[in-house]
Parts: structure tokens; sequence; C-alpha cells
């Protein structure tokens, strides 16, 4: 889910070289056409708007054209700064990430659950969800919600008795479409550095994933930091490259 742009269409891409049959879906269906094109027999795809409320629906109907589902990935998630606080961004970005995250993710759970319980769901959330993040208040936000909704469907598998597997995937900043080509961002990751890592991660069916040797030491730090420290510093979470330029000659 999620699979037209940044890490959910190098992973399709990954996956589909590797000879995996697939079920890709997006709002935008062009790059997954032309991933259907060069993998015919391996690739259905669907255009799924995981905010809208016939996503659960849509997802099950790839599932069945399909054949089956093995592995659910949701990599389907917006993010923006927004010190201002403006509504509407606010809105949508609560809408993908944590409306569209649960009701996608509760549907792959019932899927599995109707099929004798075994399978994996793995979700791509973020380091961001690790503190709440001024200039990223419903980004932040969002993120914790997907990490304690995880969190969740694994204690209901094992109150359930399900083999089922649920591996968070928390990257840090990844050069995607996401991010703003004229902003650096601290410690950024390349597409191609951390997907390896997030296969890893399936793969061997962890529960939590932090991507990046140097994300995961600061997250680390961030949760021992009390909340009454927190909220008193300034994360600064881009710069324009300008600026960062002359910093880095000044040093």
């Amino acid at each position: 889910m999620g699979a037209s742009s940044g890490i959910g269409l190098a992973l399709a891409e990954a996956l589909a070289k590797g000879g995996l049959r697939l079920g890709l879906a997006a709002r935008r269906t062009e790059p997954l056409h032309e991933l259907a094109r060069r993998y015919p027999d391996q690739i259905e795809y669907s255009s799924i708007d995981v905010s809208d409320s016939d996503a659960p629906v849509k997802l099950r109907e790839l599932i069945t054209r399909l054949g089956g589902m093995d592995l659910y990935f949701h990599a389907a998630g917006i993010g923006f700064m927004n010190p201002e606080l403006n509504p509407e961004v606010e809105r949508k970005m609560v809408m993908t990430n944590a409306v569209g995250f649960s009701v996608c993710l509760s549907e792959a759970y019932n899927y599995f659950r109707s099929k004798g319980g075994k399978g994996q769901i793995a979700a791509l959330t973020s380091v961001a969800g690790t503190k709440g993040i001024g200039d990223m208040a419903a980004y932040s936000s969002s993120k914790a919600f997907d990490q304690t909704y995880m969190t969740a469907l694994r204690q209901l598998a094992h109150a359930e008795g399900l083999d089922l597997t649920l591996t968070d995937i928390r990257p840090g900043w990844i050069r995607t479409p996401l991010l703003e080509s004229d902003k650096t961002y601290p410690m950024e990751m390349t597409i191609e550095e951390v997907l390896p890592q997030i296969l890893q991660a399936v793969v061997e069916k962890k529960s939590v994933a932090v991507i990046g040797w140097k994300w995961n030491l600061t997250v680390g730090a961030w949760r021992m930091l009390p909340n009454a420290l927190w909220t008193r510093m300034h994360i600064k979470m881009q710069k324009d490259k300008d600026e960062a330029a002359k910093e880095e000659s000044s040093e």
C-alpha cells in the first residue's frame, strides 16, 4: 500500500525483481501500471486512497485478485512541517497517517484472522513517533498512533493465538519526493541505503526496527529525556540548503 513513489515504489521493484507475486496499491496508478507492464505475470494493482471509506473494500478485492496474501506492507503516508498549525494540513495528515493506517491494517488483520491467523503485517511508521515534535505536531502524533496501534494488534494476535507477525519499521529522514528539494534534513539517508535494512527487518520478522544506526542512538536518547525537558527544547528538523552549506563551511 503506497507503492507509487519513494520507499513503496523501491520496495515493489525490488520484490518484483526477486520473482514475487505482488498486489500494489496507491492513489496514483501510473507507476503501478508501468511495473505491471514490466512484470505482467507477477503484478496486480489498484487505485486506493487510504483515507477514503472504501479503502478496506478495495484492498480485499485486490487480495482476491491476487489469490491470497502472505505479507501486507503499508508504506502509504504523508508528512509536512506545519508550525503554523494550518487545520487543513493537520487534517490531511491525520486522515492519511492515522485513520487510513488503522483501517487498512485492520482489514489486513481480519484477512489473516479469517485464514487461520498465519501471516505478516509490516508498516513504515517513523522515528518522529518517539516524541511529539513542535514543527510536526500532526505528523509525529500520527506516527505515535501508528506505533501504538501495531502494539495493540500484536497483543490482540497473541490473545487470539494467531501466528501473525507485526513488524514496525521506523526510518529517519529518507530522501524521497516527500522531502522538500531545497531543504536539508538531519541524518538524511538515501533509499539505496535503507532498502536492504527494511527488507532484512521483514525477512527476520522483527517487531520493531529503527532504520539507521545514528537514528537508533538518537531515539534512544530521546526516550530517556523527561517530557518536562523535551518540551523546552527546539528540535529543528530542516534547514535551507544555503544555510546548511554556510554552517559546514564555518566548521
